[in-house]
């Protein structure tokens, strides 16, 4: 099978800065609008957000889709319509089902620093479900020259679960590692994005934010020129 890569350079992302909040967009989203990238299969939004000191997204609305948000720096601090209350650390993921519909908040929990995170939603695999919300901590120790599951459908292992038939790993490669992520499903595409470090994938070199598309393979095999941290995000072309 002859893998079918495309690379995506951290500065062609889409940006806002509304002060307050500083966004990067993979994908089309807000204000930002490009019709070549719309989705990744069922990948909808991964945003990289800085949100300033105290600031954050007040209460609004969503429905049915998957909510990932991963804190890299910072922590959120969150509110929703289902009793839910409380403080994500960097370390930690949080997920919501939006499902039949939510309300809910998301704050930097702190006054003096920054706040980074990863936003990602993933479009469900079933519509108008009771909305759901779980958040965990990642043992950093499960990622060391390895893939850890952060997000997988119901009883698919570690992490957390949702409704669609995608997964999410995240791994912590030192210089001159290499090692194989293997595909659940050979139909999905993976979507790939470099925390930081220097990567090689497919004759590719990621630096940080730098992301790959990938469709048709198998295994694919990351090698790290430095130290590096990365997602891959498995989910189907078609839903």
């Amino acid at each position: 099978m002859a893998s079918k890569a495309t690379f995506l350079a951290a500065n062609e992302r889409g940006h806002a800065d509304h002060g307050w909040l500083k966004a990067n967009h993979s994908f089309s989203f807000g204000g930002w609008h490009n019709p070549h990238r719309i989705h990744f299969g069922a990948l909808r939004v991964l945003n990289d957000d800085t949100v300033a000191p105290g600031m954050g997204f007040s209460t609004h609305p969503h429905d049915n889709m998957e909510i990932i948000t991963i804190p890299l720096s910072g922590s959120v601090k969150h509110r929703d319509s289902m009793g839910n209350e409380g403080v994500i650390p960097a370390g930690e993921v949080q997920v919501m089902s939006a499902g039949t519909g939510i309300t809910h908040s998301e704050l930097n929990g702190s006054q003096h620093d920054e706040l980074k995170l990863f936003q990602i939603w993933i479009i469900p695999n079933q519509r108008n479900v009771e909305p759901r919300y779980d958040q965990f901590q990642i043992d950093s120790t499960t990622h060391h020259n390895a893939f850890a599951q952060l997000v997988g459908p119901k009883n698919s292992g570690a992490g957390t679960w949702i409704h669609q038939d995608a997964y999410i790993h995240i791994a912590s490669l030192e210089a001159g590692k290499s090692i194989d992520y293997l595909t659940k499903n050979s139909a999905n595409g993976i979507y790939i994005m470099a925390i930081l470090g220097q990567l090689s994938v497919l004759e590719n070199e990621l630096n940080e934010r730098d992301a790959l598309s990938v469709i048709d393979t198998e295994t694919l095999t990351f090698t790290a020129k430095k130290n590096s941290q990365f997602l891959v995000l498995e989910v189907p072309m078609t839903f």
